[in-house]
């Protein structure tokens, strides 16, 4: 790969190409703190992926990592943050298993220099690492997979997520981009320094705004998470965490129950922990919930690996 020098002051990205469509190009971006040249690789090393109107951008999770022993990368998925492109609708896909050649490659690519590789996924990302790891768990191995609030499952009534998923299934091939939800996000609002946040990302990649949720890809998000209530069988050790509560308090974009319901579905050994005060991306929690997603994580990896 060729690293070039990434936005984030001190990390470089490398982008590798993907299948193109009809639309053009694809590509993916990995992400990695500057390497000092010569410097050996550590045993072990991370996967950072991200969930829907997201990209990588926590620098301070990276350096947690790399504190607790840790070679720290992230990938930006196709069409997603530093892989978006401007003839492409952002966060676009049909199928979850497209993203199964860039995670596979930039798993295969670590794990050329490194003995150990955990996979760290966040929300929608949460639930395409899970249905990769299955899919692929005898040719890639992971030996870890951290979820931080996984989407695995649709925040609605029973009825609401049964007749959508049915509608879903003949408007998604008809009309594959036609736009079933749009409107701001007020999550990334109140995260946001404008909104009175912590944190200061670019808002052209997580946008306030929101990104439109299209017809052919939230019809791949219930086929995720069809394939998710049948049971999947990952095979590495699996830690679940989640917010104590749903709503403005807590987690304010999925149902924490219902990520508790389905946290068995995803392999053998799974672990679920709740976070008090937790916010949907628990690594952009308030302290003291920050912290104590934080210590769980590596107090679990610590035991597991």
């Amino acid at each position: 790969m060729r690293w070039v020098a990434d936005e984030l002051d001190g990390f470089e990205k490398a982008t590798f190409d993907l299948e193109g469509d009809d639309d053009g190009p694809v590509v993916a971006t990995l992400v990695r703190r500057v390497q000092p040249e010569g410097a050996p690789a550590r045993r072990r090393a991370v996967l950072y992926v991200h969930g829907y109107n997201d990209y990588f951008f926590q620098t301070h999770l990276a350096q947690r990592w790399e504190d607790e022993g840790y070679d720290f990368y992230a990938l930006d998925l196709r069409r997603c943050g530093r892989s978006w492109r401007p003839w492409q609708l952002p966060h676009f896909v049909d199928d979850l298993r497209d993203y199964r050649p860039e995670l596979t490659e930039a798993a295969a690519w670590i794990r050329r220099s490194h003995d150990v590789l955990a996979v760290n996924a966040h929300s929608t990302g949460g639930l395409t690492a899970s249905l990769w790891a299955h899919s692929l768990r005898r040719k890639v191995a992971v030996d870890a997979l951290v979820l931080n609030s996984p989407w695995f499952d649709l925040a609605a009534p029973w009825f609401d997520r049964e007749v959508a998923t049915r509608v879903l299934d003949v408007v998604g091939p008809l009309g594959p981009t036609y736009v079933i939800n749009d409107g701001p996000s007020t999550y990334a609002q109140r995260l946001h320094v404008a909104g009175g946040g912590e944190w200061d990302y670019d808002v052209a990649l997580k946008n306030p705004d929101g990104v439109p949720v299209r017809a052919a890809w939230l019809r791949a998000v219930r086929r995720g998470h069809r394939r998710l209530a049948r049971g999947l069988a990952v095979r590495c050790p699996v830690l679940v965490c989640t917010s104590d509560r749903s709503g403005p308090d807590g987690d304010e974009v999925l149902d924490v129950e219902q990520i508790e319901a389905r946290a068995k579905q995803v392999g053998e050994d799974v672990t679920l922990a709740k976070i008090p005060g937790g916010v949907h991306d628990l690594a952009l929690s308030p302290e003291p919930a920050r912290e104590q997603y934080l210590a769980t994580v590596f107090d679990w990896l610590s035991q597991k690996l």
